[in-house]
């Protein structure tokens, strides 16, 4: 059973997989950065520096002024507007990680076939098997001749 584990561990998918959770666990504190330092700023300037985090409904009989002095007091609240924060930075996180994964995408497709970078334009598709498999037949009858 030891030697089984051993051999799960060491295939190449499970320490690939590995890296990849490293990686992207390292990454997070880059776009957390991004998107906390860099993205919210701008965005609060187009929104008035709105924030949700102190929406609330209060389950209990005692109003409170903030969502901190009822949470201080144990008091039973929903917290949609701290709902609504976790949901805006993840679509901002999502779009950003997007658009980094499109970007690497693109470099990759450039270094693979660097021809096509300097056209400024993508190769045309191969063309449809049954037209290859024509063009065969059709080059294999001009040799016979």
């Amino acid at each position: 059973m030891l030697k089984d584990f051993r051999d799960f561990i060491a295939r190449g998918n499970v320490m690939d997989m590995a890296v990849g959770i490293i990686i992207g666990a390292a990454f997070t504190s880059i776009v957390k950065s991004l998107v906390s330092d860099v993205i919210n700023p701008v965005i609060g300037l187009f929104t008035g520096g709105i924030d949700f985090s102190n929406l609330y409904v209060n389950l209990s009989d005692t109003e409170y002024e903030t969502l901190a002095a009822a949470q201080e007091a144990g008091a039973a609240t929903i917290n949609y507007g701290m709902f609504a924060n976790a949901v805006i930075n993840f679509l901002i996180v999502a779009f950003v990680v997007f658009m980094l994964v499109r970007y690497v995408n693109k470099l990759k497709d450039l270094a693979a076939d660097p021809k096509a970078a300097e056209k400024g334009d993508t190769p045309p598709p191969p063309p449809p098997a049954d037209i290859q498999l024509l063009t065969e037949i059709r080059d294999l009858l001009k040799k016979k001749k």
